[in-house]
């Protein structure tokens, strides 16, 4: 069983978003993005290149501003989501990353170097990130929050 939050965790979660077509044909086409998961003091990078997810490693503070965007939320709040994935089968309309972005008053997306096409990313191929966190409702997750 996958703990989150855990490189692991993640490599787990690549394994089946890369290995299903479905996952493929998320709107936006083909994309290059470096992309942050902050969850409490820990940080994830996670790399997209074409219609794959890449890479999956730790990173600390300072590598947020080599980052096209990043994801933060407070641990409790990603096992929520991650629990209503796991339950549905897929995010609900309460717990997708646009809904949870827009929820937030400083949002959910954030950029450390203030680049706003950079930041667009999150915008633009947000149903990609969408099927990424989805295809954990295929692994039994243990959590350490």
């Amino acid at each position: 069983m996958a703990t989150f939050p855990s490189v692991e965790w993640f490599d787990d979660v690549r394994a089946i978003y890369n290995s299903d077509d479905s996952f493929q044909s998320a709107g936006g086409g083909a994309l290059e993005a470096e992309v942050g998961i902050k969850i409490g003091d820990q940080i994830f990078q996670i790399t997209f290149t074409g219609e794959q997810c890449v890479n999956t490693s730790v990173i600390n503070d300072e590598a947020l501003i080599d980052l096209d965007f990043y994801l933060e939320m407070e641990p409790e709040n990603w096992q929520l989501m991650l629990e209503n994935i796991k339950s549905n089968g897929h995010a609900d309309l309460d717990y997708t990353l646009n809904t949870l972005d827009l929820e937030r008053d400083d949002g959910l997306a954030k950029s450390q170097s203030g680049d706003q096409y950079r930041h667009d990313m999150f915008f633009r191929f947000n149903q990609t990130f969408q099927y990424f966190f989805d295809a954990s409702a295929r692994i039994d997750t243990q959590f350490t929050v």
